[in-house]
């Protein structure tokens, strides 16, 4: 093996270990800080019969597992998380914007995973969101 080689590998994989270490991470448990650009974005998807359809059979796919067929957060992955899973039907989750709800649907953290690779399309997320509004109590 080229020892210079190693040795740039092993710095930068040093230096990203000390960086990480500063980087500041939101604990499991703590209010989940959405950036204020979503907490003011639009959703630019109609809520209508065929965007809660596309919704609906994303959560499926997507969300279920964990969140449970109501959004209660009682799917049959739920008890195996770290976190609790959020219950969408409360009047404290669905008091969020769409743009906070398309965030960490996007975004992720901790037991939720990030949706953005697995869910390219912004509009099918957006969707999600829609469905995720008709889950109220």
């Amino acid at each position: 093996m080229n020892t210079k080689f190693f040795l740039s590998t092993v710095a930068a994989v040093f230096a990203v270990m000390l960086l990480s270490a500063y980087v500041p991470r939101q604990a499991a448990g703590d209010p989940w800080v959405v950036p204020e650009k979503y907490k003011k974005m639009k959703n630019p998807v109609a809520s209508d019969k065929e965007s809660i359809s596309v919704g609906k059979s994303l959560y499926a796919k997507h969300c279920k597992s964990c969140h449970g067929t109501k959004g209660l957060g009682d799917g049959s992955k739920a008890a195996q998380l770290k976190t609790k899973c959020g219950d969408f039907s409360t009047a404290d989750f669905q008091s969020q914007s769409d743009g906070s709800i398309f965030y960490k649907t996007s975004e992720g953290r901790d037991d939720m995973p990030s949706f953005k690779k697995k869910i390219p399309e912004q509009e099918d997320i957006w969707s999600i969101v829609n469905y995720i509004r008709t889950l109220k109590k």
